[in-house]
């Protein structure tokens, strides 16, 4: 892995069953949503039926292990929720899955049918390594609002991911900020996959490897790499 990631000891502490795997990718191509990653979200919504098997989202164990942790410091779960449970929901809903890049498409996918969170970063936009902290509150956050740039700050004790030019995800996962999204113009990405205790490591590594599988399949010759630590 060219991309350094670590985990803070406060953040083990507060979630000590919590495994990330990357997925390291170069010579990626992106471009707009297709006929195909379109079937994948639509075949993913099937997938997630079958995994809830008539239950809401947040009473699958795993996400109701997030909302767990989320409350741990100091997150409203059920109004900022983590990734793969809002993506679920709306994927349940009328709204139905955005389309929006390839890339994105992919992972998403993966998210929705695995029931895990998935983010994806431009590896070219990251400054130095990443860092899963709780913040202090002086952490800038850059998101866009109203079609203009503003700059949040972060709750102290709130877990974000970072690099060295600040917060590239607010509230663990629940929030990406605009600096470090996939674009059509990324050509090396990061995915990362999040788990939770009751979920076995064993499943997180089938959705990382199903993943890379997509990778592989939509960027012929891109060169993929998988790493990954549990709590």
């Amino acid at each position: 892995m060219t991309l350094s990631l670590t985990v803070s000891d406060e953040v083990r502490a507060l979630a000590p069953g919590f495994t990330h795997l990357v997925v390291e990718a170069h010579g990626l191509v992106n471009g707009p949503s297709t006929a195909a990653s379109s079937a994948l979200l639509d075949d993913a919504v099937r997938r997630l039926a079958v995994r809830l098997d008539g239950r809401a989202p947040h009473e699958h164990p795993h996400i109701a292990a997030w909302r767990e942790v989320y409350t741990a410091f100091g997150a409203k779960p059920s109004r900022t929720r983590n990734s793969a449970e809002a993506l679920a929901k709306r994927a349940l809903s009328g709204a139905g899955l955005p389309r929006v890049n390839l890339l994105v498409d992919l992972y998403n996918a993966i998210s929705v049918a695995h029931l895990v969170p998935v983010g994806g970063e431009d590896l070219d936009r990251i400054q130095g390594g990443m860092r899963l902290v709780r913040a202090t509150g002086d952490e800038e956050f850059v998101t866009v609002a109203a079609g203009e740039e503003v700059v949040e700050h972060p709750e102290e004790g709130e877990v974000v991911w970072r690099d060295d030019a600040g917060v590239t995800c607010r509230r663990w996962n629940w929030r990406q900020g605009p600096r470090t999204r996939l674009t059509e113009e990324t050509v090396s990405g990061i995915f990362l996959l999040e788990s939770l205790a009751p979920m076995p490591v064993a499943d997180v590594e089938r959705a990382a490897a199903e993943l890379a599988e997509l990778l592989e399949k939509f960027s012929p010759g891109a060169r993929i790499e998988t790493a990954g630590t549990a709590g």
